[in-house]
């Protein structure tokens, strides 16, 4: 089954905040915000959801197509996709734009601050869902706006389940917008904060959002996360990680185990599960991309962390 991924593409500029945000920001001055962080931790990394779901995906041997448009600085990302075996056949690039850059900058307690340069990202609407290419599932994640709301159209006029994934985007959607996102989607995914903001906006509960689709999905980080479907609720452990040392991109390596799930048609407690080790794996290295396993790797730690095997 060919799975198409719609998302950002990014270089990741990560900071490591040796301290504690709220020490430092004081809610009664928060209007007049003035504040500076040393960061001896500077890393550079491969990102963007649309990359890292599609090297968590490899990762358990599950080819992937993405949908994303780069800058003209794009080349050493290229090659490394290329060295990692995955697929360049849609992802174009914008002649004099940077690719978008993602600065981000993380405290002692996994809260982050990040800045996003969309660059090149902000021409992604111009690329459309190539329908002929066997595409049989489908994500739309943070991208431009105008590009999430055209792909996500596309793959409901063709008839490709996919996977509303909104994330940090989120804010740039109305209630009624995010309605419509939710009446197209086969399934919907978020963490916990935006569920809140997407509850709010939209009006509906959990349960009426599961109804509108075949599975709504909120993850909790530590505390695991919860799969909302039309008659039931399916609350997914958390796996205790080897070593918490980056939070970014979890969310990512989460959402590929979900795709590889329902690609493979596992059940969703079995798919919720592979999600959440998927999220460990990566929090225990820094980097997006800097994870390095084999399936088998991947389904050791599944057998022990869960006591039955991942097929």
């Amino acid at each position: 089954m060919t799975v198409l991924i719609c998302g950002s593409m990014a270089f990741d500029t990560v900071m490591v905040f040796d301290g504690r945000f709220k020490e430092h920001i004081l809610p009664d001055r928060i209007h007049m915000l003035s504040v500076s962080f040393l960061v001896p931790q500077l890393r550079r990394n491969y990102g963007g959801v649309a990359g890292n779901i599609a090297y968590n995906l490899k990762l358990l041997g599950q080819d992937s197509l993405i949908l994303a448009t780069v800058g003209d600085d794009f080349e050493p990302y290229a090659r490394w996709m290329t060295q990692k075996g995955l697929s360049l056949q849609h992802v174009k690039v914008i002649p004099d734009t940077y690719t978008a850059q993602a600065f981000i900058t993380t405290d002692l307690d996994d809260n982050q601050i990040t800045a996003f340069h969309p660059g090149a990202m902000q021409y992604a609407s111009e690329l459309s869902v190539p329908v002929d290419a066997g595409v049989r599932l489908g994500l739309v994640g943070p991208d431009s706006r105008d590009a999430m709301i055209a792909h996500a159209k596309q793959f409901h006029e063709a008839g490709i389940p996919f996977i509303f994934d909104p994330g940090q985007g989120l804010p740039m959607f109305s209630g009624d917008e995010l309605s419509v996102f939710i009446g197209q989607a086969a399934w919907v995914i978020v963490n916990d904060y935006e569920g809140q903001l997407l509850q709010e906006r939209t009006g509906l509960s959990p349960v009426q959002i599961a109804a509108q689709c075949r599975a709504y999905v909120v993850t909790q980080g530590g505390q695991g996360s919860t799969v909302y479907l039309s008659d039931d609720t399916i609350q997914i452990p958390s796996v205790t990680a080897s070593n918490i040392v980056d939070p970014t991109g979890c969310g990512d390596a989460y959402r590929a185990g979900i795709l590889y799930g329902l690609t493979h048609e596992l059940s969703w407690a079995t798919t919720g599960r592979l999600a959440s080790l998927m999220g460990a794996i990566k929090i225990a290295h820094h980097g997006t991309q800097a994870h390095q396993y084999t399936y088998q790797d991947i389904a050791e730690q599944f057998l022990l962390a869960f006591g039955y095997p991942l097929r």
